[in-house]
């Protein structure tokens, strides 16, 4: 039972009643950023980046928590087996099932996670601020995109970022032990200038070090 049936229907059935050319072209213009194929392209040019420079803890991560997070999805609609709130119109362009939003999903994964690996970069507040808020924000332009133009209710995008919030959350806990021994080709020169090759160096070893070198 959805407590929230009777406000599901009455924010799709309002904004359906209110749709234009005008007003379709630029909601489908932000629901692109959730879109499948802007979601691959994304990944596909951060795969080749991280195999470049190596980053396979990070490589492991984006797989797991971007493609593993949508898969997820695919299953729940399977499971639920929500119909969407319009099916016939002369907007309508999708099928499937509507619980929960995969744009929405999509979006909330690969936001989320982009902004999980540069916010340690971010020196200041502000920055970190700025980058949480550039996610959100497109996380949102997606969610209402997709409920103005009739593809989802509101509860399945609702659904749709609380699903995508705790799985990236699983994948932060449950990929931690991976990312604690990393690769630090630049220490290892200066701790045994013999060796000339990277070696996989636990990142408390490595910290404490490079401490005893600056003394």
């Amino acid at each position: 039972m959805n407590p929230l049936a009777t406000t599901d229907h009455e924010v799709a059935t309002w904004f359906h009643a209110h749709l234009t050319n005008t007003l379709v072209s630029v909601l489908r213009a932000f629901t692109d950023f959730g879109a499948a194929e802007s979601i691959g392209v994304v990944l596909f040019c951060l795969v080749l980046f991280f195999i470049w420079k190596r980053w396979w803890p990070s490589l492991v991560t984006l797989i797991v928590a971007v493609p593993g997070g949508m898969l997820l999805n695919e299953w729940v609609k399977i499971l639920v087996h929500r119909h969407r709130p319009f099916l016939e119109g002369p907007f309508v362009d999708w099928s499937g099932y509507s619980f929960a939003s995969g744009h929405t999903i999509g979006a909330t994964l690969l936001y989320g996670q982009l902004a999980l690996f540069v916010l340690p970069a971010m020196k200041t507040r502000r920055m970190r601020a700025l980058t949480i808020s550039m996610a959100t924000l497109l996380v949102i332009l997606v969610g209402f995109s997709r409920i103005a133009l009739g593809a989802h209710y509101l509860t399945d995008v609702l659904a749709g970022i609380v699903l995508g919030l705790a799985w990236l959350s699983f994948c932060l806990v449950i990929l931690k032990p991976m990312r604690r021994s990393v690769v630090l080709p630049t220490l290892v020169p200066e701790i045994a200038p013999e060796i000339s090759v990277a070696i996989p160096v636990p990142v408390e070893e490595a910290e404490s070090k490079a401490r005893n070198l600056s003394l």
